[in-house]
Order: C-alpha cells, then structure tokens, then sequence
C-alpha cells in the first residue's frame, strides 16, 4: 500500500513538474497596434493561435492612433518595438523596411502567403525589389451611407446618379433634413471625402495614364471633379467647416442627416452604437445613369515581424496564422472588415453587399500611389481642400499645387 502511494505521489509530482516546465518554457510575444477598439476580438483570435500552438501566448498592446508612428518608429531604433508590428500600407510601411526594421516574409516562413491576392500582396511590399514585409490584414472601402429610415420618412429614393443626388438633397434640405453629415473638420478624413466624390467621375484610363506620367492633375478630368465637390456645400451641415468626423457620424446616427461619406470600416461601429439603424452602404453617385458603380479602395496595412525580435520563429507563427481562412473568418465575423484571404467567407449582408462593390472598385488614388516621400499626396490635397471649398482657390489651384508638391520627388510630374 505504501508502494503504491508512494508511486502515486511521485507520478503526480512529475505530471505538476511537466506543467511547469512547459509554462516555463511557453513563449510570450507582444503585438503592436493602433486598434485599442479591436482587443476583444484579437484576444479570442489570439486564443484560437495559442490552442494550436500551446507553447506560444500572444500579448495585445495598443498605443493612440495619432501617435502610433512615431511610437513605433522610436521603439524600433532603441530595439524594443513588439515582436508582431501591425503596419498602415504603403507609404507608412515603407518607411520602415528602408531602414530594415523588418523581416522579409516568404513561402518558406509563412506559406499562407499563398491565399492572398496580387494587389493585396503589392499593397505591403517594398517598391524597389518587390519583396513581401508585411503579411495584408484588410481592404476597406469608401463609399456612402444612407440612414434608410429617414429616407422612408421623407419619402424618397436614395440616389444612383449626381443629378439625382441633388435633386434628392434638395427635397431633404427642404424638409429640415440636413443631407449629407460630412464636414471638413478631420483632416485624415478630408482626403477620402474627396476620393469618394471624385472617383467615380474618373476612371481607370486615367488612373493608368497618371500613373505612367501621362497625365498629371492638371488633367482636365481630374479638375472638373474637383468642381463637383464645390456643388456639395449647399447640403452639408451649418458651419460644416468645422464639423469633424465623430460629429458627422453622429448627425447621421441620430437621424438628423440622411447620408455621410465614410468608410466601411465603421460599420461595425456604427453599429455597436446605435444597434437599431437602418442603414446602408452604397456607391457613391455616378456621373450619369448607367455607369458602373465606383467605391474606392485601399489596403488598411498588414501583419510585419520586428527584424530584432528575440522570438522571430514564434512571431513568423503567428503571422503565417494570420494569413489562414480560419483566422480571416474570425477577423470578418468580429471585426466586420472585408479580409483579402482567399475563401474567406462574409455571411453579414452589408459586408457583402461592400465585398460585391469591391470587384469594380477605384484606387484611392494619394493612398495608393503618392504617399511615398514628401510631400506626400495625402499632406498636399488635405492642405488646399478646406481652401477649395471655402473660395480661396480653385479646383485648377488645387490641381497644380498637387502636380508641382508632387513634382519634387515623383518624377514623371517634372516639367508639367
């Protein structure tokens, strides 16, 4: 009987001893973000990692949004950023792999490269050689909103065409509806309002064109766009000069405005704070009835491995994780982001009515291509916008001071 106890004793001990020694040896790494609103759910999703690699824990850790770059850009120099970046995409990551504060993904280290698309994967690498640094996390799409209930209340149709977006304005202003939320009181925001308004008075002929230098934004297309945005001000809110981006989302959740140029990426927000709207998310209006409708398109950033990471084989595991079906499922289910993987599957309606849009989406154009030095696109046509639709300058003044900010480091805009 002794015998017996003894070997149960000693059994038990070994088991507890194994517990240790596998937590012991169980390894932590941190994952950097600017999303602080997204803990919940990369925490379940970083679970779901842990239970098919016990011997890994993942540690979420967010920073403020504003200064999310230079946190990063400072912890990297003194080598003690994260051990898994989350990264912004073009010309923010690049950045960073100059100074080679990333690790270079391929097949071999994270084979889920596999089930990304091209342009999703030419979203998060290096322009000089073409290699991959950053695994893609989300696509996001600008386009409009409509409050459908309010459109009921006012007995109106939302519109497809300009005209008819005017028309309809007219009718809500009419009413004491204000209708379009948007202000210019966000700079960040300004950017993608023009792009939402102007994109589809453009095309992709001239995005070619002025990507191979044919063209600058002096282009005749390019300016009558611009003019459109002028017609806008009549139907957006008193003093929309200062009205900023959280006060336009609120105009439209309450119901005191019908429509509001924004992104997908605040549908799930919108959501968790008016749980009964009734909204939709459409192309904004086309120039004329039959046009293809153009959302715009960008790639949010993606997943990167700090180069002076202790744990990089552990950090690779997770980032090859992040670029499977089983995460990018979870990822659209709780975040309510359209994922770039392959397969990936988006039951919610609104998501895929947004993921439909996509396949004959617009560039946004500043994000996508003149982001890379300084000035970068995005500084120069935040700048004069507020002055364009204030009467200090024209749409041709805005044209030519982003043809010639531009000219200084993007070559084919020389001597134009």
């Amino acid at each position: 009987m002794v015998t017996k106890h003894i070997g149960r004793t000693l059994l038990a001990a070994v088991a507890a001893w194994g517990l240790a020694a596998s937590a012991a040896l169980a390894t932590e790494i941190s994952f950097w973000t600017w999303r602080q609103e997204d803990k919940a759910a990369y925490n379940e999703m970083f679970a779901d990692f842990t239970k098919l690699n016990p011997d890994i824990t993942v540690k979420f850790e967010s920073f403020p949004d504003e200064n999310y770059p230079t946190i990063v850009s400072t912890a990297l120099a003194a080598g003690h950023a994260g051990d898994v970046i989350h990264t912004h995409a073009y010309g923010w990551l690049e950045q960073f792999i100059k100074s080679g504060y990333f690790v270079q993904l391929d097949p071999s280290s994270v084979p889920s490269i596999a089930n990304m698309p091209a342009d999703a994967l030419a979203a998060t690498s290096y322009r000089v050689d073409g290699k991959l640094y950053s695994l893609p996390f989300a696509s996001q799409t600008l386009g409009l909103f409509i409050n459908k209930d309010v459109f009921a209340k006012a007995g109106l149709t939302p519109p497809k065409t300009w005209d008819e977006f005017i028309a309809v304005s007219k009718q809500l202003k009419e009413k004491g509806i204000t209708p379009l939320a948007n202000g210019l009181g966000t700079s960040w925001f300004n950017e993608m309002f023009v792009a939402v308004f102007t994109n589809p008075f453009l095309s992709q002929d001239f995005v070619k064109d002025l990507v191979a230098g044919k063209t600058t934004f002096k282009d005749p297309r390019y300016v009558a766009a611009l003019g459109k945005l002028l017609e806008l001000r009549d139907y957006m809110p008193q003093g929309y000069e200062g009205v900023d981006y959280d006060t336009a989302g609120q105009l439209f959740l309450t119901g005191r405005a019908a429509m509001l140029a924004g992104g997908s990426f605040d549908i799930a927000t919108y959501r968790g704070q008016n749980p009964a709207i009734n909204m939709d998310f459409v192309a904004p209006p086309s120039a004329k009835a039959g046009d293809t409708p153009e959302v715009t398109k960008f790639y949010d950033g993606g997943y990167a491995v700090n180069a002076a990471s202790p744990n990089k084989e552990a950090a690779l595991k997770l980032v090859d994780y992040m670029g499977t079906k089983a995460f990018g499922d979870k990822l659209v289910s709780l975040l309510g982001n359209i994922s770039p993987i392959k397969g990936v599957e988006v039951k919610d309606p609104l998501l895929s009515e947004v993921a439909m849009l996509n396949q004959t989406a617009m560039p946004h154009i500043n994000v996508v291509y003149f982001r890379f030095q300084k000035p970068t696109g995005s500084e120069l046509l935040q700048g004069d916008i507020t002055k364009m639709m204030a009467g200090s300058i024209t749409p041709d003044q805005l044209a030519a001071d982003l043809t010639s900010g531009l000219a200084k480091w993007y070559a084919p805009f020389q001597g134009k």
